[in-house]
C-alpha cells in the first residue's frame, strides 16, 4: 500500500486488543478527525478496524533478517555500533522487555525498505516498548520522524524500559495520558516542553443512571486484571471488614489473570467467598452493563514489586461518566480524577477501616452520593472527551509534520 505525504503511520503492539479499549477510541476520534491513518500491529492483531486495515506482522519474516541486517548493517555502520554497545554494556530490565525490543527492531529493519519506497509523514508509537524501537530505528537509519506515547507500564515496570531515554529524547513530541507519567519523565531527564499530557477519553457520554433509592445491599464492582497491581488480596481484606462491620454488600470483579486461584481461595478462608462473585473477563459491553448495576466502583491499586503500576485506569473515568460513584486508593494516578469527598472517595488499601467508612457514607448518605455524582460527570466532560483530547493529539502530529526535523 501506498502512502500519502500526509500518512500518519501507527504502530502498535498488538492492535486491535480487547484490553485496550483506550487506544481503539483514540483511532475512531482520528479518523473521525480526517486523519489519514495506517495501523500496524507488532504481534497477532491485524485484519480491520472500523474499515481501516490493520497490517499484522508475521513472525516468519524475521528471517529475512538473516541477510537484511548485514545489508544494513553495512550502508550505517554507526547505527549498529550504538546498539552493539548497549546491548554490550547494560542489562534489559527484564526478558520480555529485552524481546520486545528486539521485535521493534526486528520490524524496523524488515520494513525500511518499504518505507524508503513511500515515506509516512510521521510515525507514531502508541507505546515506549517495541512500537517505540522500531520508530526510533526508521528515524535513526533513514531520517523519518516519529512521536510516541509512553504509558505507566514503560515508565515504571522494572524501572522502565531498556532504551526509554535513548527513544524518548529524538522523539518529535512524547504524549503521556496523566500528568504522573509527564513528571515522572521529566525527572528522568527528558525535555519538560516536548511531553504533552492528554488523557484518553470517551468517544460518547452514557446516560447518567439515577442514584439507587436503597444501597442495602450494596452493589460493588471491581474491572481489573488479576495482577499484582490491582491489590486484590487487600481487598479481600476489606471485603472482611465490611462483613465484620455488618454492612451488607455484594461484589463482582471482572477480569481475569494469574492471581485468579489464588484469591478465591484467599476469599474463601476469609469467609467472603459467598459475597464476591469472579466473573473472568467480560466484553466491553457487558462491564458497562455491570456499571450501570453497581452503586460503587472500587480501585485497589498498589506499587507491585516490579515497580509496575496503573496510570488512570479507564474504568474509572467510565464509571464517573455513568453515574457509579468511586471509591480509590491514591496509588499511581487515580488521584488527578478521584479528588477526595468532590468526585469520589479515597481510602489507604492497607487500612479496611478506612474504606469501610468510606463505604458507609456512600451507602446512607444520599446528598453526599449526588454531590460526587454530579462532579464526576463533568469531571469526564471536561477531561475524557475522546474528541476533544483527539484534536489536541491531532494538532500535535500536524506541528511536528509542518516542523522541519533539525539538522
Amino acid at each position: 500500500m501506498s502512502l500519502s505525504p500526509t500518512t500518519i503511520v501507527y504502530l502498535f503492539t498488538t492492535f486491535p486488543k480487547s484490553t485496550e479499549t483506550f487506544l481503539q477510541r483514540e483511532i475512531v476520534a482520528m479518523h473521525a478527525r480526517g486523519a489519514k491513518l495506517r495501523i500496524f500491529s507488532l504481534w497477532g492483531g491485524g485484519g480491520t478496524f472500523r474499515g481501516i486495515p490493520v497490517t499484522a506482522f508475521p513472525k516468519w519474516k524475521l528471517l529475512v533478517l538473516l541477510w537484511k541486517i548485514p545489508l544494513e548493517a553495512a550502508r550505517r555502520p554507526d547505527v549498529l555500533r550504538q546498539l552493539l554497545h548497549g546491548l554490550c554494556t547494560r542489562r534489559p530490565p527484564s526478558w520480555i522487555n529485552f524481546w520486545e525490543n528486539m521485535l521493534g527492531a526486528g520490524f524496523a529493519c524488515y520494513y525500511l525498505r518499504h518505507f524508503r519506497k513511500t515515506p509516512p509523514a510521521l510515525i507514531h508509537a502508541a507505546w515506549s516498548s517495541a512500537p517505540a524501537t522500531a520508530a526510533w530505528l526508521f528515524w535513526r537509519i533513514d531520517g523519518h520522524r516519529f512521536s510516541t506515547a509512553a504509558h505507566a507500564y514503560d515508565i515504571y515496570e522494572h524501572g522502565g524500559d531498556w532504551w526509554l531515554n535513548e527513544k524518548l529524547i529524538h522523539a518529535a513530541f512524547i504524549h503521556t495520558s496523566t500528568e504522573m507519567g509527564r513528571a515522572t519523565l521529566i525527572e528522568r531527564g527528558l525535555p519538560e516542553e516536548n511531553i504533552y499530557c492528554i488523557r484518553r477519553g470517551l468517544d460518547t457520554l452514557p446516560p447518567l443512571k439515577p442514584l439507587r433509592a436503597a444501597r442495602d445491599p450494596l452493589r460493588i464492582i471491581c474491572v481489573a486484571r488479576l495482577v499484582a497491581k490491582k491489590g486484590l488480596r487487600h481487598q479481600m481484606r476489606i471485603y472482611a471488614a465490611l462483613q465484620a462491620a455488618g454492612i451488607p454488600f455484594e461484589a463482582r470483579i471482572a477480569g481475569d489473570g494469574e492471581l485468579q486461584s489464588e484469591l478465591e481461595r484467599f476469599a474463601g478462608q476469609l469467609g467472603v467467598a459467598a459475597r464476591v462473585s469472579f466473573l473472568g473477563h467480560l466484553p466491553h459491553h457487558e462491564i458497562w452493563n455491570q456499571l450501570a448495576w453497581a452503586d460503587v466502583l472500587i480501585h485497589t491499586g498498589v506499587v507491585a514489586p516490579s515497580g509496575d503500576r496503573d496510570g488512570l485506569p479507564n474504568v474509572i473515568p467510565e464509571a464517573m461518566s455513568a453515574g457509579t460513584l468511586v471509591v480509590t486508593s491514591p496509588a499511581a494516578a487515580t488521584t488527578e480524577a478521584i479528588h477526595a469527598a468532590t468526585t469520589g472517595l479515597v481510602a489507604s488499601v492497607d487500612v479496611p477501616a478506612e474504606w469501610v467508612t468510606a463505604l458507609r457514607r456512600l451507602m446512607t448518605d444520599d446528598a453526599l452520593c449526588q454531590r460526587l455524582r454530579v462532579a464526576a460527570r463533568h469531571w469526564v466532560e471536561e477531561n475524557f472527551d475522546a474528541h476533544k483530547n483527539a484534536a489536541r493529539l491531532h494538532a500535535l502530529f500536524e506541528q511536528a509534520i509542518a516542523t522541519k526535523p533539525k539538522p
